[in-house]
């Protein structure tokens, strides 16, 4: 199994369903928006061009295909794409625009097999925030994990005092919605 995914939270999402990827490729992808381009197809997009990589640098050094697992997750406040916050100014602006109201996250998971198929999987999940005042937004800054988040959160850290609403997965806002993870790997003979 192939993680194409520097990320160390679907790391541990794999863990919690007995999952620990054989090797981690984290791929050089350009994970800019298209002009125009709306939140699902990038997702998908950006899942697909992960998992290509992945595959192309694990044949090119010489290793067997195996599986190679890649996902994007994306915050949608209507059409628009929230960035992933790599600065407060970025995670500050997300954090005011989703402030009293509600937003989707999709997540796009692709899965190439040893035999050469490929299945994908799209999950989304409606999730609100509560009416933040600016203080509150401070001290969600001021603990940090928003850093590298798409939309400037993450759940399952301080913004979670914030959540009144989450219809959905979990483990997708989180980064890897498991339960559909495990249904392509069973899908394609991985005993999960």
């Amino acid at each position: 199994m192939i993680l194409a995914s520097a990320s160390p939270r679907r790391r541990d999402l794999l863990a919690q369903i007995g999952i620990v990827p054989d090797a981690v490729l984290a791929t050089d992808t350009d994970e800019t928006p298209r002009r125009d381009e709306l939140p699902r197809p990038y997702a998908q997009r950006i899942a697909r061009t992960k998992a290509a990589s992945a595959l192309t640098l694990r044949r090119d050094a010489g290793g067997a295909p195996g599986f190679v697992l890649a996902a994007d997750t994306v915050v949608a406040l209507g059409r628009r794409i929230l960035p992933k916050a790599d600065d407060t100014t970025t995670a500050r602006h997300c954090l005011e625009l989703l402030s009293g109201r509600r937003h989707t996250v999709i997540t796009a998971v692709v899965l190439h097999a040893p035999d050469g198929g490929r299945s994908e999987r799209l999950v989304e999940s409606v999730v609100a925030f509560n009416r933040m005042t600016v203080d509150q937004i401070d001290a969600l800054l001021a603990g940090g994990d928003w850093s590298g988040k798409a939309g400037g959160y993450a759940i399952q850290g301080h913004a979670a005092a914030h959540i009144r609403f989450l219809s959905g997965s979990h483990s997708n806002v989180v980064g890897l919605p498991l339960f559909e993870t495990a249904q392509l790997l069973r899908g394609r003979g991985w005993a999960v």
